[in-house]
């Protein structure tokens, strides 16, 4: 009798669509609803810094009493960069735990763990905004805007969480630990202080002026003001645009590129 010559072992088919994707996006989510801790934060910081701001400096800073309409656009970005920093964390934990290794045995798209940590930040972040500005109202706000300002509003929002997002997870990638992660990403929260967030870029002095002036975040808040309170918009939501893509595109080439090099050497 002839002896069968063994059969090659079939592969697993590679995982079709977006099955990765919201695989990983519902793996996030059930991670942040169990670390309620930074979602919980990432709400009372900003409201804090709100507060403080409108309280405590805004007599001095608007004697009226309208700084609560100029301030809320930038504290809408920083609700926005404190929750997005936690995913620097949750992407430096998946690297240095391993993880990694495993899902690199499973047919899927390497890029379904980033996109997932993104998409769940971006919902997270989202929620977080909606109850920034709901305090905010409480405490004063008014915004002019109808509709359509609103929706354009939100979409610059979602636009630019979606963009610091990536650029926190290629962070948690680089950094060699979740606390290094951490600390780098808590260096770019301190970039939308050098803007028009608080104060007017004119009553900085002239060498700040420059920077102010030329960084991503100060074009974004003047979007943002200007469809909430009906302030000249100008070129200003070209150049958010532009800055959000950039960032976008950068963050997500550094991303990938970290995740096959690290990961493939693991």
């Amino acid at each position: 009798m002839t002896a069968l010559a063994p059969s090659a072992p079939s592969l697993r088919p590679r995982i079709s669509g977006l099955t990765a994707e919201a695989t990983f996006v519902g793996r996030s989510l059930r991670h942040s609803l169990r670390d309620g801790e930074s979602l919980l934060m990432a709400i009372l910081l900003p409201v804090m810094l709100m507060l403080l701001f409108t309280f405590v400096f805004g007599g001095a800073i608007d004697p009226s009493g309208g700084y609560v309409d100029y301030v809320v656009p930038g504290i809408i970005l920083l609700c926005a960069g404190f929750g997005a920093s936690s995913t620097a964390v949750y992407v430096a934990g998946d690297m240095k735990t391993g993880i990694i290794d495993r899902f690199r045995t499973m047919p899927l798209r390497a890029s379904a763990v980033l996109t997932g940590h993104v998409v769940a930040s971006l919902l997270r972040n989202l929620l977080a905004t909606a109850v920034v500005i709901v305090v905010a109202v409480l405490v004063g706000f008014r915004p002019t805007a109808g509709p359509l300002e609103w929706v354009g509003a939100i979409a610059m929002v979602a636009l630019y969480i979606l963009a610091i997002t990536y650029l926190f997870a290629a962070i948690g990638l680089a950094a060699s630990s979740p606390e290094g992660a951490n600390g780098y990403g808590f260096i770019i929260l301190f970039v939308p202080y050098l803007s028009s967030a608080f104060v007017p870029v004119a009553s900085m002095p002239t060498w700040l002026q420059w920077i102010a002036e030329n960084q991503p975040v100060t074009p974004i808040i003047e979007t943002i003001r200007g469809l909430l309170m009906g302030t000249p918009l100008g070129a200003e939501p070209w150049w958010a645009v532009g800055w959000c893509a950039l960032i976008l595109v950068v963050a997500f080439v550094w991303g990938s590129w970290l995740f096959r090099r690290k990961a493939g050497r693991r």
